[in-house]
């Protein structure tokens, strides 16, 4: 197959928010898209009226807008293909539907809910499972058993009915995935699965195979959940005579422990989000996290969601969206789960924000500071930031880091007094006063120098003066190269800093 054939989509239910397992089968197909020159198509299953909740379809755009997933074709900018939402395609599905029945492949079964519950609940007193398949249908309420006038009768009477897919019995059913290789399966295993519900609307099974058809769909890249489906998939292509897709089914998102699949009730747990934005549930109000607003930049976010499965073949871990269309290959995606690290995500946030603008983290930081009851100087509030930003992983982290720049202490670190402020300390943080005062170039290098060469002709020790220092002038023992502190609030400043401590602290008995 020719690169110009490829074709990928991504195929998400509006029943909810995009969960980040959503987001990385997305990103995946988009990868292997850009990296050999395909098409990826979004596309809207909206079969199940039953679950569709409002907003949702909204939701998954905007999140991948959120983090620069771009569409070649659906629901957004149409394409030769469409309609791109399923409900919008109603009417064909019947049609295919038909085909398989006419070909013997598929078949009508009118048990109602109430006669198929009763039949379970007497295997399960036999402590039995029933399932409808080859076996069990040739006793039930269906096109197989019944007549021809029989089913016609039904038919005209308006009676309930689904139709169902036959699977053929006791065949080995052999397929192929990208990811995992060879996979055989017994159809004996497999039952009857409803392609065609009663309130006219397809299945996932049925509207999934011929959409994928219709739209000349080359590579199906999907989650490990749907392995279970790839059977009946591939024997629905073979019903229809249609050339098969390449299936890839990717690996699971794991708790951070390992022990199970990644869920919103995990990250409630634990702390962190599992949704890419956040939020709100129409019915409860419920407010779920996600990653955009607790802080994460749209790259770290999709780094970070494209190492979980995939690697490049080596130690890096730092790649922007276009390096990892450049790199990715479905063979180096993996078979076995990976799991989520809250901290690990944290991480690559933290790259991403070192490397951003010092002045475009001070706007970002401005209603912050603002809500803090701080006036800050534009420039003053940038180089604070460039001092700290290694310090932080979230730009909300950053004002812990330099609030002191902008607030003088309010309180000393009692502990830090106890372990740090010496008996000596009042006099000589009295004596540094002095010397500090007659700095006439207040530079954080010049500062320096002056400070270190009195500490070394006093014969006072480095450490005691410094820790000193730091807690007269920050609170406690935290905070940047210390004469970079003070250069930027200033030399009154810090002179008026060590007066109050020196008031507040007092001599230590």
């Amino acid at each position: 197959m020719s690169n110009s054939n490829i074709r990928v989509r991504f195929a998400p239910s509006p029943t909810g928010p995009l969960h980040i397992g959503g987001v990385r089968t997305a990103l995946y197909n988009y990868l292997f898209a850009k990296k050999n020159g395909g098409k990826f198509i979004l596309r809207i299953e909206d079969t199940d009226q039953n679950r569709f909740v409002p907003g949702a379809e909204q939701y998954i755009i905007e999140s991948f807008e959120w983090c620069g997933i771009t569409f070649d074709e659906g629901v957004t900018i149409g394409g030769d293909y469409g309609p791109y939402k399923q409900s919008e395609r109603k009417a064909m599905y019947r049609t295919y539907a038909n085909m398989l029945i006419e070909s013997g492949q598929a078949y009508y079964a009118f048990d109602t809910a109430e006669e198929l519950g009763k039949i379970r609940s007497d295997y399960e007193s036999q402590k039995k499972t029933f399932v409808y398949n080859s076996d069990e249908r040739k006793r039930l309420r269906n096109s197989l058993n019944l007549n021809e006038d029989e089913v016609t009768a039904l038919m005209e009477n308006s009676s309930p009915y689904v139709i169902r897919f036959k699977m053929p019995e006791k065949e080995i059913i052999v397929m192929n995935d990208m990811i995992r290789g060879r996979v055989e399966v017994n159809s004996s295993v497999l039952d009857d699965k409803i392609l065609f519900k009663s309130d006219g609307m397809p299945t996932y099974h049925l509207a999934n195979i011929v959409d994928d058809h219709l739209m000349e769909i080359s590579h199906v890249i999907r989650g490990e959940e749907w392995l279970p489906s790839l059977p009946l998939h591939v024997l629905l292509y073979d019903a229809f005579g249609w050339e098969k897709p390449e299936f890839a089914h990717l690996p699971l998102l794991l708790k951070p422990d390992g022990n199970g699949k990644l869920s919103k009730r995990d990250g409630d747990r634990l702390g962190f989000p599992v949704f890419p934005l956040e939020w709100t549930d129409p019915k409860s109000g419920n407010i779920s996290s996600g990653f955009r607003e607790e802080g994460y930049f749209a790259g770290a976010f999709v780094n970070m969601l494209a190492m979980l499965g995939w690697n490049p073949g080596d130690e890096r871990e730092i790649f922007s969206l276009e390096e990892l269309a450049e790199e990715f290959t479905i063979e180096r995606v993996g078979k076995s789960g990976a799991k989520f690290d809250p901290a690990k995500a944290a991480w690559y946030n933290h790259q991403y924000l070192i490397k951003q603008d010092d002045g475009l983290l001070a706007k970002m930081l401005a209603p912050i500071v603002a809500e803090n009851g701080v006036l800050a100087e534009e420039e003053q509030l940038v180089k604070a930031v460039s001092l700290v930003k290694e310090r932080a992983n979230f730009v909300k982290d950053l004002w812990g880091q330099l609030d002191f720049f902008f607030k003088r202490p309010v309180e000393y670190d009692a502990k830090a007094v106890k372990k740090r402020w010496k008996v000596s300390s009042y006099d000589q943080l009295t004596e540094l006063k002095y010397v500090l005062e007659g700095i006439s170039e207040f530079s954080s290098e010049n500062t320096e120098s002056v400070v270190k060469k009195w500490i070394e002709e006093k014969e006072y020790g480095m450490g005691v003066i410094m820790n000193a220092f730091r807690l007269l002038v920050v609170g406690e023992l935290k905070g940047p190269h210390l004469f970079d502190i003070i250069e930027l609030i200033g030399q009154e400043e810090t002179l008026e800093r060590i007066d109050q401590g020196l008031h507040e602290i007092g001599r230590k008995e």
